[in-house]
C-alpha cells in the first residue's frame, strides 16, 4: 500500500482510439499509480465506406463526401474516422443500402462495431499494463449501451467499477455510476433522479469509512461550475441570446444531495463536456476534466492523494 496515490481521470471519449491509447500511456507520461476513465467510452456514429466495385470507395464523413482512391487513403480515412470516435464500416452498396432502409440492421451492425472496439481496447490494456502495478478502471456512462458491460466484466485486469464498491490503491474505496438524471436525448442509462439516488444510496451504505472514499459517478453534482450546458429549445437546438449560448445547470439533484451527505475525500464526474473545472462541496473536491474527443484530445485531472487528503491536482491536455 502505497502512502502516496497518484490518480489520472478521464472521462467521455466517445469511442476516440486516439483518446483511449493516450488514456493507457497515462502511467507512463505521468507516473500515475491508477487510471480511471469515467463513462462515455463508447461512439455515437456509424460511417460507412461503400465499395464502388472498381477499387475505389465512397463515404461521408463531417459533413463531407470523400473519394478514396487507394488502399492507403483507405487505411488513413479508417484511421481518422476511428480516432474521432467513428466507427468506419466497410460494405458494398447493397449493404449500404440495407443500413440505410433497415432500423434493425443498421442497429445490430452498429453495436457490433461498439463491442468490437471496447474488446479491442481490453486487450490493448491487459497488453500494455497487465504486471505493470498501475490499475486500471473503465465504467460505462449514460450514453452506453448495456451490451457493453459483459465485454468489461470478462476482464481479469481491467475492472469494470460501475455499481460496485472497490478498493483503490488499497486504502481508498471507491462507489461508480455510469447512471445519470434524465437527459433530453433519453440516453441507454438515463434514469429519474430519485432511482439514481437509492442507487448511491445502496452504495455509499457498503462503504466502511465514508470520509476515505471516492465517489466516481458519470453526473455533476447540480448546480454547480462543473454541470453547465447549453440550454436547448424544444427541438433540441441551442438557445441563444445576444450571439452567446444560453448555459443552464442540467448535473444530478441525487449526486449533489449525495456529496453533502456523506461528504467523500473526491468527486470524480464526467457527462458535461463543456464544465471542465473543479467545485468544493464542503470538504468533498470535485472534477470534471472536460472532453475534447472529436479533435482527438485527451482532457484529464491528474490528483495526488496523500495520507486521505487531497495533496494536489492539475488539469492536462494532449
Amino acid at each position: 500500500m502505497k502512502k502516496v496515490l497518484k490518480i489520472f481521470h478521464a472521462s467521455d471519449i466517445h469511442g476516440s482510439d486516439k483518446c483511449f491509447r493516450k488514456f493507457l500511456n497515462a502511467p507512463k507520461v505521468y507516473g500515475v499509480d491508477v487510471i480511471i476513465l469515467g463513462g462515455d467510452i463508447t461512439g455515437k456514429m456509424l460511417v460507412p465506406i461503400v465499395e464502388q466495385g472498381d477499387g475505389t470507395y465512397k463515404t461521408e464523413f463531417m459533413g463531407k463526401q470523400v473519394n478514396i482512391m487507394t488502399q492507403n487513403e483507405l487505411i488513413g480515412m479508417t484511421k481518422l474516422i476511428a480516432d474521432s470516435g467513428g466507427y468506419p464500416y466497410v460494405c458494398t452498396k447493397d449493404e449500404y443500402d440495407k443500413l440505410k432502409n433497415d432500423a434493425l440492421y443498421l442497429d445490430r451492425v452498429f453495436k457490433e462495431q461498439i463491442i468490437k472496439r471496447v474488446e479491442e481496447w481490453i486487450r490493448l490494456a491487459e497488453e500494455r499494463l497487465r504486471g505493470s502495478g498501475v490499475e486500471v478502471y473503465i465504467m460505462p456512462g449514460n450514453d452506453d449501451y448495456l451490451e457493453i458491460d459483459g465485454v468489461l466484466n470478462k476482464s481479469d485486469f481491467v475492472v469494470n467499477p460501475d455499481g460496485k464498491v472497490v478498493e483503490v490503491g488499497g486504502k481508498y474505496e471507491m462507489i461508480s455510476s455510469g447512471f445519470v438524471n434524465v437527459t433530453p436525448w433519453k440516453a441507454p442509462r438515463d434514469i429519474p433522479d430519485e432511482k439514481l439516488e437509492e442507487i448511491l444510496e445502496d452504495l455509499a451504505s457498503k462503504v466502511r469509512v465514508i470520509s476515505n472514499s471516492i465517489f466516481s459517478l458519470h453526473a455533476p453534482p447540480y448546480n454547480t461550475l462543473i454541470d453547465l450546458a447549453p440550454l436547448l429549445d424544444n427541438t433540441l437546438k441551442p438557445v441563444m441570446s445576444g450571439g452567446e449560448l444560453v448555459m443552464t445547470h442540467v448535473g444530478s439533484m441525487a449526486v449533489r444531495k449525495m456529496i453533502e451527505k456523506y461528504q467523500p475525500l473526491l468527486g470524480l464526474h464526467g457527462h458535461i463536456h463543456e464544465s471542465k473545472g473543479v467545485v468544493k462541496i464542503g470538504r468533498t473536491l470535485c472534477i470534471n476534466a472536460g472532453s475534447d474527443y472529436l479533435s482527438g484530445n485527451l482532457h484529464g485531472a491528474l490528483i495526488t492523494l496523500d495520507d486521505g487528503k487531497v495533496k494536489n491536482y492539475m488539469f492536462t491536455m494532449g
